[in-house]
């Protein structure tokens, strides 16, 4: 006799996702009687979500009851890495690291600790949290340039601060510019509002990108370029722009600085030069400049592959400048967007505790984590070693560059490591105190999302697991340890810092924010277009950016000084090879493209997300592949001065001849000989202000041994 068993009642509740994202969707959960979630959707009454989400995080529910989910603290027993533990309580772990700090300090004073910490949560209070002890304590100080530095300052170069115009306004475009962004794989409301566009109104979707990815696939105009040469067609489309009459001479004589030095300069940069160097055909750029030009209401979406390489800076302000030229700024519907982080006005002093802050205290790059850990004097700023360390929200022996030195300096036996994790990262594995972390569910948080225009809050829906503790919890109770628990900031609750941030800074409440769930901080459409002038101080946009005056976003501190090659930038957009050039003995440029089922080396840990992936390969054109000997599923050796590791091939005619494509982040130990793509990747500085070029690397390709 069949039994039906009694179905349990479900809530729902609300919250927002809270990955390294531009997206930050809100989100319905199912919350179960027994205390679970269940399903998770994206919430259908916020105007930028729209019901639609990513489909990793629509299965979290796998992620947060995965049977190796960290669970109790843990201390090192053996070698690092061996991977032995011993069980231990959590008093015994926050002593440990207490002691080994107040060691660390006595020996090598106060820089000797570096709280390393980056975006494995968005939510302010449980990522930014370290700040405080960090500046309470007058450790080394974090620049956090890993992410978004060359795409921010050459936005900013333009126009003058970090926003544009509401990008739900997609839907409302005729033409609709996906540039430096696989849209489908990492900012799926992106293509909510593109495909929007299209149905309603007929609008065109073109798609600028380095190979033929998930949204190339979307695309009614698709132009696949050589790396690094965005710039080149945004001056050949402003170029066509000029020569053909598409340029809004009246906008510019009011709202630009020189138009008239632009066009001379880009009387040289025609279809012909572009396309020797982006490798797309004269027939291509022409179209796309015919297109754009000829359509007003054309919205130029800018994403993050800009960041990713070392002209990124100068790529960014071109495609910017090409909107400009244009006057799509004037319509609804048109104008350029990156990101919208300079609406939101969060006062995060308390938080951070940036008035405990001594601006003498070396500044440390994140991306140089490598050369930090292994003694480069550079990186060090000519200052002490680091020999401690404490890390939140981040994996870098997985996700930073030059990953030998990574590895090299975490091995190191005078360095001690605490890793307060989910999970046991690659990262913890070389830890020597790891704590099992609370995820977005199980604490409350507040997060602001950059790709669109709300601030959403992230209450706690279900309680965690007894042995886990919140980044929060961590930071307090060291800072107890430490002897700076009293000073403002300290011993607050998640709601207390909430609110206290969202009053300083003339927003509503908290309780506000769980009776509505977000607030819309969009500005008008006037100021969101820059119809009342720009941000620069003479209300212009600046086609002559000035790259070392201008502020921006996360320009590096006085100490740490400009980054970069500063001196190769261009006084206007335009093509600039501080890219790794292919050379003879470096024929292929490879860039280590995004997977759909990963989000950096979060949710490579989930069962389905590793299934839909299936093993780390590198994409190659058939041509290429012909001439090197090699088919379908062969193991290739890859390399560069950095290094060189063993990974299989895909041959497919998505890459043009001379790229490679490597799509990620998988974890090091997933690679054939358990050194991931990274080993591959420089940390070297970009001009301006810093950053990482991941889709930046020259290297040769050979067929290996099985």
């Amino acid at each position: 006799m069949n039994i039906l068993k009694p179905i349990r009642k479900s809530t729902t509740g609300h919250t927002a996702c809270p990955h390294d994202c531009p997206s930050t969707c809100a989100l319905e959960v199912d919350l179960t009687e027994d205390g679970r979630i269940g399903r998770v959707r994206g919430a259908g009454d916020n105007s930028y979500t729209a019901g639609v989400i990513c489909a990793k995080v629509a299965r979290y529910a796998e992620r947060l009851y995965h049977p190796d989910r960290l669970l109790r603290p843990l201390r090192r027993k053996g070698e690092k890495g061996a991977g032995s533990w011993q069980e231990i309580s959590w008093e015994s772990a926050l002593d440990e690291i207490a002691e080994r700090f107040v060691q660390a300090q006595a020996t090598h004073g106060s820089e000797a600790i570096w709280p390393y910490f980056y975006a494995g949560t968005m939510g302010l209070v449980q990522r930014d949290s370290i700040e405080r002890l960090r500046h309470a304590k007058r450790y080394s100080g974090f620049f956090g340039s890993i992410c978004t530095n060359p795409a921010w300052t050459g936005y900013v170069m333009g126009t003058g601060t970090l926003r544009g115009p509401d990008p739900r306004e997609m839907a409302l475009s005729d033409c609709v510019v996906i540039w430096g962004t696989n849209a489908v794989a990492t900012q799926v409301n992106v293509m909510t509002h593109a495909v929007k566009a299209r149905k309603e109104r007929g609008a065109k979707i073109v798609v600028i990108d380095i190979y033929d990815n998930p949204t190339m696939k979307q695309a009614d105009m698709a132009l696949i370029l050589r790396p690094g040469t965005d710039a080149a067609l945004a001056c050949a489309a402003m170029h066509i722009a000029f020569r053909d009459g598409y340029a809004d001479r009246a906008y510019m004589a009011k709202y630009a600085d020189d138009p008239a030095g632009l066009e001379a300069h880009l009387k040289s940069r025609t279809p012909e030069w572009a396309s020797a160097i982006t490798g797309l055909a004269v027939d291509e750029i022409e179209a796309f400049a015919r297109l754009v030009g000829t359509t007003k209401k054309s919205f130029f979406r800018l994403g993050y592959g800009f960041t990713r390489s070392r002209n990124g800076a100068v790529a960014m302000h071109s495609a910017l400048s090409l909107a400009t030229v244009l006057g799509s700024w004037q319509y609804e519907g048109g104008g350029a967007f990156h990101s919208n982080s300079a609406i939101f006005k969060l006062n995060k002093a308390e938080l951070e505790g940036t008035a405990l802050a001594d601006p003498a205290i070396r500044m440390l790059d994140q991306s140089q984590i490598g050369r930090v850990l292994t003694g480069d004097a550079e990186a060090l700023r000519h200052g002490g070693p680091v020999t401690a360390m404490l890390i939140q929200n981040t994996n870098p022996v997985n996700v930073a560059p030059e990953q030998r030195l990574v590895k090299q300096g975490f091995l190191r036996d005078d360095l001690f490591v605490a890793v307060h994790e989910q999970f046991m990262t690659e990262t913890a594995e070389l830890a020597d105190i790891v704590l099992p972390a609370t995820m977005f569910v199980e604490h409350d948080d507040i997060y602001r999302g950059g790709g669109q225009s709300h601030i959403l809050i992230g209450p706690k829906l279900v309680e965690p697991p007894e042995t886990v503790r919140t980044n929060l919890f961590v930071i307090d109770e060291l800072a107890k340890r430490l002897g700076v628990g009293d000073l403002p900031g300290f011993g607050l609750r998640e709601r207390q810092h909430i609110d206290r941030m969202l009053s300083t800074s003339g927003k509503p409440d908290f309780d506000f924010f769980l009776k509505e769930k977000w607030l819309d901080c969009q500005p008008s459409f006037e100021e969101a277009h820059y119809l009342d002038g720009f941000a620069h101080p003479d209300g212009r946009f600046h086609f002559r950016p000035d790259w070392l005056a201008t502020p921006a976003p996360n320009k590096p501190p006085a100490n740490l000084g400009s980054l970069g090659p500063v001196e190769r930038l261009p006084e206007f957009p335009d093509q600039v090879d501080v890219i790794e050039v292919a050379d003879a003995a470096h024929p292929f440029r490879l860039a280590t493209s995004p997977a759909r089922n990963f989000l950096n080396s979060s949710f490579a840990e989930t069962r389905t997300s590793r299934e839909k992936e299936g093993r780390p390969e590198v994409m190659i054109c058939p041509a290429d592949a012909a001439t090197h000997g090699i088919a379908q599923g062969d193991i290739v050796r890859i390399g560069n001065a950095r290094g060189a590791l063993r990974i299989h091939a895909r041959i497919t005619e998505a890459v043009k001849p001379g790229v490679l494509v490597a799509e990620g982040l998988w974890p090091n130990k997933a690679h054939l000989d358990g050194e991931g793509i990274n080993v591959l990747t420089g940390a070297d500085p970009l001009a301006p202000h810093g950053g990482a070029a991941f889709h930046d690397n020259k290297v040769w390709l050979e067929r290996a041994g099985e």
